[in-house]
């Protein structure tokens, strides 16, 4: 098989909502555009789904999870068969879906085909635990015979953001099929092309109709009629913490529907003076410019100890100003653009926040050219943690550099914030690796390392990050209800 291509000229091939096997149109008749963020030209219109086709969507998977329907009735193993099938659709039509990724999202093209080898490899191990969610035999006092099953949850809404939208459908919607429940899927409004072209494999791979629907639309409208609806049995959500807690205010007004949500952070990077500065200021680099900063655990708070802030500082800015902005089908882009006008402004505000609070501009800061949503990667130093740049989730390539003396300060200072999705130490020091390690509140901690993220490892927040657990075995647990069965046995006879 061929390199993938990248081709700015790719014609987008589903528009239209997908419900209950079917490309139909929203019952208001409305669309809305979906902008490529580089030139800021609308790409195509999709339908604008709302309240009564979120109803319809609904509908179509209620009736698909009855107990006679094909979905519920077929054999685990054969729901396995129709995920590695769907696993191979994607791959056979891995330079499309990378293409639209980049259209609508703005990150680099060969950034979009890792994120789309990413899906499949999530997709592939969904798949082999199909036929492998199973309950126990519970040895009770007394004559009864206990075990437990783990069924189904139900109708399941899901809720993507813009940031990885390939990854975030994988995410979502395969360990919830892998446990038999089916889906009503809202992508975010910025970026629902793949999903869309999903939805087409899926029936392709042969999914029963109203398994998986996809209802693109906005928040307010769409997003919130998921959240409410007394049908959805199960809301999953990723993105902003708060819209985080209307989900669950909606969740609670509503039916009390089970609620899974990964939402923001500000993660702490801590970089000790023993480490090897070079791949120190790599890592660092990485874990706040990779898509763009535009990711929930980017490392965004990046501390570093005092005897080697300054040559950190150095390197990290010459490594900012070494980044490639530009065409991101252009294979020596490392940049693209920000997803669109409210995330640019967003970022450049901050931009401006930094100065004004005190922090020292190193680099960036300022936008890149005159057309689409480009920033330069920015550096600050003499970063304070009171600043509104080194508390507040930017959600772009915003670099804050922070000065610590000891592991004990530094500690404190980490956890420090209301949000707890990752955390990153960099140290030749077992010691004081493990402890960071257990003391940091955070959901995922990496040592010498960062974002580092693979189908088997579970990934969520502590505090107002969020709750429940996306990837591996502990996902299945957010998609299955355990169920206890005891039974009476015959009475001992001598």
């Amino acid at each position: 098989m061929s390199d993938p291509q990248p081709n700015p000229s790719t014609k987008v091939r589903f528009t239209k909502l997908f419900i209950n096997n079917e490309w139909v149109n929203s019952t208001s008749g409305k669309t809305f555009p979906v902008v490529n963020p580089c030139t800021e030209n609308t790409i195509c219109q999709v339908q604008e789904g709302d309240k009564a086709d979120v109803d319809a969507a609904v509908a179509a998977a209620r009736a698909a999870f009855a107990f006679d329907a094909p979905w519920r009735t077929m054999d685990a193993s054969k729901r396995g068969v129709i995920l590695n099938k769907f696993a191979d659709l994607i791959g056979r039509d891995l330079e499309y879906i990378a293409n639209i990724e980049t259209l609508d999202n703005g990150k680099p093209f060969l950034d979009s085909v890792e994120d789309v080898k990413a899906a499949i490899d999530v997709f592939r191990y969904y798949a082999g635990w199909c036929d492998k969610i199973q309950g126990r035999t519970i040895p009770v006092d007394g004559s009864f015979f206990t075990y437990t099953r783990h069924e189904p949850v139900g109708v399941c809404g899901q809720i993507i953001p813009w940031n990885y939208p390939i990854m975030m459908f994988a995410w979502k919607v395969a360990p919830a099929l892998a446990c038999g429940n089916t889906v009503v899927l809202k992508p975010a409004e910025q970026t629902p092309l793949s999903a869309l072209h999903c939805a087409a494999l899926f029936k392709e791979a042969g999914l029963p109709a109203g398994v998986l629907n996809v209802v693109p639309g906005f928040g307010p409208t769409a997003g919130a009629a998921v959240s409410e609806h007394m049908n959805v049995d199960k809301v999953c959500f990723t993105g902003s913490t708060e819209v985080g807690k209307l989900i669950m205010q909606a969740a609670g007004r509503s039916n009390l529907k089970r609620v899974c949500l990964e939402l923001g952070g500000k993660s702490p990077l801590i970089i000790f003076a023993d480490a090897d500065l070079e791949e120190a200021v790599t890592w660092a680099h990485g874990a706040i410019m990779n898509n763009h900063g535009q990711n929930c655990c980017a490392g965004s708070r990046t501390y570093v100890q005092e005897s080697i802030y300054d040559k950190f500082v150095e390197k990290a800015k010459a490594m900012a100003e070494n980044r490639t902005v530009g065409d991101p089908f252009d294979a020596m882009t490392m940049q693209g653009a920000l997803v669109d006008k409210e995330q640019f402004d967003k970022v450049l505000r901050y931009c401006r926040y930094g100065q004004e609070d005190g922090a020292k501009l190193q680099s960036g800061g300022v936008r890149v050219g005159e057309t689409g949503y480009f920033v330069r990667p920015t550096v600050f130093s003499d970063v304070k943690d009171d600043m509104r740049i080194a508390k507040e989730e930017i959600f772009g390539p915003v670099q804050t550099i922070i000065k610590f003396k000891d592991i004990k300060e530094v500690t404190e200072r980490a956890n420090r914030t209301s949000y707890g999705l990752a955390a990153g130490v960099i140290t030749k020091d077992i010691d004081k690796a493990l402890t960071l390690a257990n003391t940091l509140q955070a959901g995922s901690v990496w040592v010498n390392c960062y974002d580092i993220l693979t189908p088997q490892t579970p990934f969520g927040g502590f505090k107002q990050s969020g709750q429940g657990r996306e990837l591996g075995e502990y996902a299945l647990h957010e998609y299955t209800e355990v169920k206890t069965v005891t039974i009476k046995l015959p009475s001992k006879t001598s």
